[in-house]
């Protein structure tokens, strides 16, 4: 074999690497488009038009790879969009057979077991690719006795029900299937019940009975009858001897007996009874319909849309929902809130009523609610993965809490009320270390010193309050003071711990109030209340009566200080347009809390201070107290 290339031999090897080429590039193309989708819905989950985009991209490549992966994907965050599981097995069909779309339409019944559409679009696919074969039949009213045994009860299951008796050949079984629709209030209600009288009046009753209730049916009616009239009965055996045959053959024409020909009347009393049993069972049906009729009329949006619901369509849900649990129906309670969820799933205040209303009757029921919500509809809303966690705690799962708690965490970083449950929830289980660990966590990592500053605050608190070490609750807020120095929080928390202390330490909480009053980052305002809380302080605790002179002075100072700087912006902080002179005034109150700035010729503070230097030491008692430690006005 020559290893010499023809041109002709060159040329065709040009044109296939030239065709690969191609296909490459076009394969880049595409999955860089296909990226591009999946990028926008990975960033947003909660883009519904984008993950509509994504599932008409793979749609329309038909490549069932991508389509699989892509539908999977969106069924974890939208799985009652019953129209989109219909076009998934409709696509599984085309390209991979009726066994793969099967698997599909099983998914997707109990994903949305409520939706009649899905079920009969399952129902007319298993009839149309296996109603032929020999189990055919059985399989198909199998997943009829599926369909209504899922949604059957639901107010508009009138088609499902329609199909299932349409489809029913057995006179005794459509029977059958009549009696149980007739006791469910539907919105057809009454079309039933009329069809239910042209199936009777259509047919022989021992054709649409089994032979056990024919019998006593008849032993009711006919036996019946005959004991109320036993004239009738006798007048007919007084023909002429002979004339009666044996029993089972037949008279020849014209030869009948008359009493042989009650055959029709007693068919006809038979219905009239089958009837008039049912009847009376459709009237409490009627009623039962009559009571919800105003509720379902109100309901415009029975399917799932991201878009928000009307007030007055949730108003609706929520009375109908009280309506129901008053009633004392479970099964229908249960089969209203499902249909409830589908319409508001992205609701959480209904998510709580329903985890609510189950933990009276099954507590694996509230989990599987609290699991659909929390990891399915709503994995970033807090308050009902809140409630799951604690209603897990309640029944000693602490495992599966902190699980929801790290879930919760993971979703939506950085929220503080949950990551104080994760810390309360280690506290409560007794262990301490972790709860420690927790805090010193947050408190290093915190993305703003405000956060930061936050747990430091509630970390000192534990320590004081639950572990009983002051001294590491004050080294916990002094480092906190060092990174965060113009929260005042801290300076107050850190006095109340100092306050705690038996016996206080003047010491140190005459350092507390000097480090305020030192900071440049304070407004004179702030230092002002301040310097006067060290006034009442140092009269109830302080030992030197010159170190309490000296305070005043400083103290003093510091008011005139403030009193000239409000002289210099007495309008620059002006927002309204109503002239000074028609402005209320503030009544002056005591520890310089009010407004006193408009009392003229007067210094501000005068009135509350001023008679300290004339009468030794004899200001007025305070109305401030500790309670207000924590967020000054």
């Amino acid at each position: 074999m020559s290893l010499i290339l023809g041109d002709e031999e060159k040329k065709e090897i040009e044109e296939h690497q030239g065709e690969v080429q191609a296909n490459v590039v076009e394969e880049e193309v595409v999955n860089t488009e296909l990226d591009k989708y999946w990028k926008a819905v990975r960033d947003n989950p909660g883009d519904f038009t984008g993950w509509t985009y994504l599932l008409q991209y793979v749609e329309q490549e038909k490549k069932l790879d991508q389509a699989r992966k892509a539908y999977d994907a969106f069924f974890e965050h939208y799985p009652y969009c019953y129209g989109y599981w219909k076009k998934y097995a409709d696509m599984e069909k085309k390209q991979s057979g009726p066994e793969k779309a099967i698997e599909v339409f099983e998914r997707g019944t109990q994903a949305i077991s409520l939706s009649v559409e899905l079920w009969l679009h399952y129902i007319n696919f298993y009839t149309e690719e296996y109603g032929k074969l020999e189990y055919g039949q059985e399989g198909i009213r199998g997943i009829f006795e599926k369909a209504v045994t899922a949604c059957g009860r639901d107010f508009r299951s009138d088609k499902l029900w329609d199909a299932y008796i349409s489809w029913e050949e057995n006179l005794i079984n459509k029977t059958t299937l009549y009696d149980r629709i007739l006791q469910i209030p539907t919105q057809l209600y009454s079309h039933h019940f009329e069809n239910f009288k042209h199936h009777v009046l259509s047919h022989h009753p021992k054709e649409i009975l089994t032979l056990d209730n024919f019998l006593l049916l008849r032993k009711e009616v006919v036996v019946g009858t005959s004991e109320l009239n036993p004239e009738e009965e006798a007048a007919g055996d007084d023909g002429p001897p002979g004339v009666i045959g044996p029993p089972g053959e037949d008279a020849p024409p014209g030869m009948e007996v008359e009493g042989e020909k009650t055959d029709d009347e007693e068919a006809g009393k038979l219905r009239d009874r089958i009837i008039n049993v049912r009847e009376e069972i459709f009237k409490k049906t009627e009623d039962e319909v009559s009571k919800r009729w105003n509720y379902e009329e109100a309901i415009k949006r029975p399917y799932f849309h991201v878009k928000p619901l009307e007030k007055s369509q949730l108003k609706n849900w929520k009375e109908y929902l009280d309506f129901e649990i008053e009633a004392g129906d479970h099964e229908r309670v249960v089969i209203l809130f499902e249909r409830c969820m589908i319409a508001t799933a992205l609701y959480e205040d209904f998510w709580l009523k329903y985890a609510k209303y189950m933990e009276n009757h099954s507590i694996e029921a509230v989990r599987l609610v609290y699991m659909r919500a929390c990891r399915i509809h709503l994995p970033k809303k807090p308050y009902i993965s809140l409630a799951w966690a604690a209603f897990e705690e309640r029944h000693r799962n602490y495992e599966l809490a902190s699980q929801i708690l790290s879930e919760l965490d993971n979703n939506v970083p950085g929220l503080v009320m949950v990551n104080m449950r994760k810390i309360s929830l280690e506290r409560r289980k007794g262990n301490t270390a972790m709860a420690e660990a927790l805090f010193q966590d947050y408190i290093n990592n915190a993305s703003q010193p405000e956060i930061s500053s936050f747990f430091s605050i509630k970390f000192a608190r534990y320590l004081l309050k639950i572990i009983g070490d002051t001294d590491r609750a004050r080294t916990t807020l002094q480092s906190a003071i060092e990174k965060d120095r113009g929260n005042i929080k801290l300076y107050l928390q850190l006095l109340d711990l100092e306050y705690q202390c038996r016996p206080i330490s003047e010491e140190r909480v005459i350092k507390i109030f000097a480090s305020i009053l030192d900071c440049e980052n304070f407004p004179l305002e702030t230092k002002a209340k301040m310097s006067q809380r060290k006034l009442e302080f140092l009269e109830d605790f302080c030992a030197s009566i010159t170190t309490l002179k000296e305070s005043y002075d400083e103290h003093q100072r510091l008011m005139k200080e403030l009193h000239n700087e409000r002289k210099k912006r007495p309008l620059d902080t002006v927002t309204n347009d109503e002239p000074v002179e028609k402005r209320p005034k503030v009544e002056g109150t005591q520890n310089g809390s009010g407004d006193q700035s408009q009392m003229t010729g007067m210094d501000p503070y005068y009135g509350h201070w001023g008679s300290y230097a004339n009468s030794g030491y004899s200001y007025p008692p305070q109305q401030w107290g500790y309670g207000q430690h924590y967020y000054p006005s």
